[in-house]
């Protein structure tokens, strides 16, 4: 399982040209499920994402988590993430979970996650999202 998480000023997932998910401040994060993960996974990166610190305290910082800042958590998921990238020059995906089990994890993974802290807004599995964000930095860190 892999976590992408970019600190953001500001996100929103269009579907079908309706905004399905809007954060202010926060974490944009994308996931990506591969074969293998399991229910074990989805606790363990769901409490390390509320708990990384890349937010800044008073003197600039990164000693700040999400939930310490009050901001938003916008999940989406992201298969691309599972992609094979060592050869060649079109990715593979045979390392990606199967939908029905990817959906399966993401959804465990979004209960995880909320249950943990409110301001939670999701994009749709398997949907043709439009994501827009602003990075704040930029920072990015990837968590798996």
């Amino acid at each position: 399982m892999k976590v992408l998480v970019q600190r953001a000023l500001n996100a929103s997932v269009v579907v079908d040209g309706e905004i399905i998910g809007t954060i202010d401040h926060g974490q944009l994060v994308l996931v990506g499920i591969e074969k293998g993960d399991t229910q074990a996974d989805t606790q363990r990166l769901a409490d390390k994402l509320l708990k990384y610190r890349m937010f800044g305290d008073a003197e600039g910082k990164m000693n700040l988590n999400v939930q310490q800042v009050g901001g938003g958590v916008l999940l989406v998921s992201q298969f691309t993430l599972a992609a094979e990238t060592k050869k060649g020059l079109r990715p593979g995906f045979s390392t990606a979970a199967i939908p029905e089990e990817g959906e399966r994890l993401f959804n465990d993974f979004v209960n995880k996650v909320r249950a943990q802290y409110s301001k939670v807004e999701t994009g749709r599995f398997g949907a043709d999202m439009k994501v827009s964000f602003t990075n704040d930095g930029p920072v990015t860190f990837m968590l798996d």
